[in-house]
């Protein structure tokens, strides 16, 4: 089995391994990681994954991608310990779906990326004998998953960044009341202005000495366990050969890129619905072929979606064909046609989407959360355009318990909240404040850490 090969986005760095793409975050021409090309997994292999736990299906389909770079028995390892937990996929109605990626330990489907990533992040520094400090930006999610799963791993720091009104208390609490290896750093702006102030901390010299890498969906580490749980649902719902639609909330778009390269890998699946809140600069990009970002973000109830210039465009850009650099600007136009084919792209208001909680409600008794609900607003106008298409998978991102007032004004019902969320209530919380201003930030980090 060959090692895998990765290639930077902007075609001006050179080529490495999944080793070096991991623990560099992103490449040094600012761009972002691809693989050269994927490996497959046969239809058999998949239906197969039936039987399997979902620790077994992310050795099954990451052994394919990661090894020989890690060893085969640590990899199994590493996915026993990461994924500990179920993973429901329920039916809701007929042939639609709900794949619930809620139950880790931050309620969040952030925590399957963050906790492969952090172990792969432990396997490989401790091979190198060498520190690092991995600095993520967030809108919601992220930040707690990533600060969960690094926390109190030895010779790694964690340095978080989030807007300070876009993040809900519970979201917030889940990283800033960790303290030890983990800052967090409470940002007055918005998302977009701290994944920039991230980048260009990756891009300045003079931070080197820090070690610097990203668990952002930037960094390709993130992406590869995304993955699987494409497999791992369709093989709870489909028959040989079936193919499968996914309706993916999106925001930065790593999770829907995670599924594109699963369906490179050879999973069966017919479309992907990329559904995104008010922020829909991937939606009029999908309908004119002219990208255009959205500064500032907008601010929805789906906070972890209000990304106004998702990084991952880069990737799905390069994926179909074509070229977009850091900035966003597009240096050879991708496949249009083929993206079309295979992505319906729908966005969804705030109104909306305290709609389709309620309805959901009233109709299923299944609670969403707002992010699920842009999902499942999707699933509807996909089935209005497309009609009987077979079975429909919609993700569920994040606990409903995460969003106590929204979820309450929509259906008057206190959802039960998870120990993973109730146990940081009364929790005293550390946090640093700072602006938009980069050289801010460079000035917190290196009188911080060097």
């Amino acid at each position: 089995m060959d090692k895998m090969i990765f290639y930077s986005t902007n075609l001006s760095a050179p080529e490495v391994s999944f080793e070096d793409a991991l623990l560099g975050g992103i490449a040094p021409d600012k761009g972002l990681y691809m693989p050269r090309r994927m490996p497959h997994i046969g239809i058999d292999e998949i239906i197969g994954m039936r039987g399997m736990s979902y620790a077994q299906v992310a050795f099954a389909v990451l052994r394919k991608v990661l090894c020989p770079g890690v060893d085969s028995g640590s990899l199994r390892r590493i996915c026993e310990d990461a994924y500990d937990f179920e993973v429901p996929v329920e039916r809701v109605s007929g042939e639609d779906y709900i794949m619930r990626l809620d139950r880790g330990p931050t309620a969040s489907f952030k925590d399957f990326a963050a906790r492969l990533m952090a172990r792969l992040v432990q396997y490989f520094t401790g091979k190198q004998k060498r520190d690092i400090m991995i600095l993520t930006a967030t809108s919601g999610d992220t930040g707690s998953a990533v600060a969960q799963a690094f926390f109190g791993l030895e010779n790694i720091r964690v340095v978080v960044l989030f807007p300070k009104d876009e993040v809900s208390e519970r979201q917030r609490k889940q990283m800033t009341t960790l303290g030890g290896n983990v800052t967090c750093v409470s940002v007055s702006g918005t998302f977009d202005d701290c994944q920039a102030m991230v980048k260009e901390a990756f891009c300045d010299d003079g931070l080197s000495g820090l070690n610097l890498s990203s668990a952002n969906s930037i960094n390709i580490g993130r992406l590869i366990p995304q993955m699987v749980y494409y497999f791992y649902g369709y093989s709870r719902v489909a028959d040989k050969g079936e193919e499968v639609v996914f309706s993916v909330p999106s925001g930065n778009f790593g999770d829907l890129m995670g599924g594109l390269l699963a369906r490179e890998m050879g999973l069966p699946v017919a479309r992907f619905v990329a559904a995104v809140n008010e922020n829909d600069e991937f939606v009029k990009f999908v309908e004119t072929g002219s990208y255009s970002k959205i500064v500032p973000s907008r601010n929805c109830v789906s906070n972890a979606m209000n990304v106004g210039h998702p990084s991952n465009l880069s990737r799905l850009v390069a994926l179909y064909g074509g070229q977009m650099d850091e900035t966003g600007r597009i240096l050879k136009m991708p496949r249009m046609d083929d993206i079309r084919e295979d992505i319906f792209a729908v966005s969804v208001s705030d109104e909306e989407t305290r709609d389709v909680i309620k309805r959901v409600y009233d109709e299923f008794k299944v609670v969403l959360e707002p992010h699920g609900a842009c999902g499942w607003w999707g699933v509807e106008r996909f089935r209005e355009g497309f009609g009987d298409k077979g079975k429909v998978v919609c993700i569920e991102t994040a606990h409903p318990a995460k969003f106590p007032d929204e979820i309450v004004k929509a259906i008057g019902v206190d959802v039960e909240v998870p120990l993973s969320i109730s146990r940081v209530e009364g929790m005293n919380e550390k946090m640093d404040a700072l602006g938009v201003d980069y050289s801010g930030f460079r000035e917190f980090l290196l009188k911080r850490f060097l």
